[in-house]
């Protein structure tokens, strides 16, 4: 899950981690009252999205997709330009490499005071799986997207991890702050701010915190420009208030209806529709039919115990993508019974009046009884015993049917 800067600055506010004063707004007038309020000549002026790279964005009219104005974050030096920003911005679709060409809506703004910033950092918190560990990275290469510095610049990246169980090391953070080139007090606000936001990431159960640019002011404090915050999902359950913050209007309704089915299901650009159980088995699908030169359409885990109810409802999902051109199937029968599933595939495909081509894959419990169902049914469907086998008959089959 995702959240807004002006949502994550709020956290941060309150785990005691330094950032300007600014107001979050939804109207060009909601900005003209914040530019008062902020009592700063110079303000910055940010689109509000869930997706990285605003400041490089365009914006386009969302009616004729007439370019509005470069960049999703300008700096105001008078109310004027406040008012000339915020009416290009509200209202029309940011683009950025996040995005991709179809771009976001804007519907939110934060107007925030301006400082006098002496250099820019990047740091980042993420969750590193191999060694069960929170893992800092940062640069002094802040403002620039962290996969060209570590193409172009890679010692300039530097990375202490922190235990869960141990927590961050005060020696670490040292370690981070003078790698960052820290000295005096900001090098103290730096390990300070390094130790607050492990907190928060514990105590909130994010999956990254970005900012970038972090920033040394002209008067030595380090402030965060920018929060970019993710939450792991899977401890939703620990956290009801962030059904307070989450804005759907930043999701796919697609996304937003699968999981209230209890369905992970995320769009991709492919033409072939996935219907997968389990997240593992799911990426290894999406891999082999990349493997064998298909695209996948999506990713949907119906996850250990579909039901007939949910099967039909993923078939649903996927048709509704105009470009799905074939449907795999792959299916693990462990809680799941495989010839289960193949009845519910069965009914499914006559509710919802299946006519791109199926493949499907069985293996685990029950997975012969799956396979004779299906080939017993006298339906057009393609069955196979290997993942790889099926990858290849999807992508085939697609390419028979043009």
């Amino acid at each position: 899950m995702n959240i807004h800067e002006y949502q994550g600055k709020q956290l941060f506010r309150e785990a005691g981690v330094k950032v300007l004063e600014g107001v979050h707004c939804t109207t060009v007038d909601g900005a003209l009252l914040a530019y008062d309020s902020l009592g700063s000549k110079v303000v910055a002026v940010k689109s509000q999205i869930h997706a990285g790279g605003r400041g490089k964005g365009n914006l386009y009219s969302p009616i004729n997709n007439e370019l509005m104005m470069e960049g999703g974050v300008k700096i105001a030096f008078s109310k004027e330009e406040v008012e000339k920003y915020a009416t290009k911005i509200l209202g029309n679709k940011l683009v950025t490499k996040q995005t991709g060409p179809a771009g976001k809506m804007v519907n939110n703004l934060y107007v925030e005071s301006g400082c006098q910033i002496d250099h820019e950092y990047y740091l980042a918190i993420l969750v590193d799986r191999e060694k069960k560990s929170v893992l800092f990275m940062a640069s002094t290469e802040g403002g620039m997207d962290i996969e060209e510095v570590a193409e172009k610049n890679p010692e300039a990246i530097h990375k202490i991890w922190a235990d869960p169980i141990k927590g961050l090391i005060q020696e670490d953070a040292q370690k981070l702050a003078k790698a960052l080139e820290l000295s005096g007090e900001s090098q103290k606000e730096m390990e300070e701010m390094l130790d607050s936001l492990y907190s928060l990431f514990m105590e909130k159960d994010c999956s990254m915190i970005e900012i970038n640019p972090l920033v040394r002011s002209k008067s030595g404090e380090m402030i965060a420009l920018d929060a970019k915050v993710s939450f792991d999902e899977n401890a939703e359950f620990r956290h009801p208030w962030r059904n307070e913050i989450r804005d759907l209007t930043e999701e796919e309704d697609v996304e937003i209806r699968a999981n209230d089915l209890g369905l992970s299901y995320v769009k991709l650009d492919g033409n072939i529709g996935c219907l997968v159980n389990g997240a593992g088995l799911a990426m290894a699908s999406m891999d082999v039919i990349k493997l064998y030169g298909g695209e996948p359409a999506n990713f949907l885990d119906i996850g250990g115990g579909a039901t007939k109810e949910s099967i039909t409802a993923a078939f649903e999902i996927i048709l509704e993508d105009p470009n799905v051109e074939g449907i795999l199937v792959n299916i693990f029968g462990g809680i799941i019974r495989c010839d289960m599933v193949a009845r519910s595939v069965i009914n499914a495909s006559e509710e919802v009046g299946l006519s791109v081509p199926l493949v499907v894959r069985f293996s685990g419990t029950n997975h012969k009884e799956g396979k004779a169902v299906l080939d017993e049914s006298g339906m057009a469907v393609h069955t196979v015993s290997t993942l790889a086998e099926g990858a290849r008959k999807i992508v085939e089959a697609i390419g028979d049917d043009l």
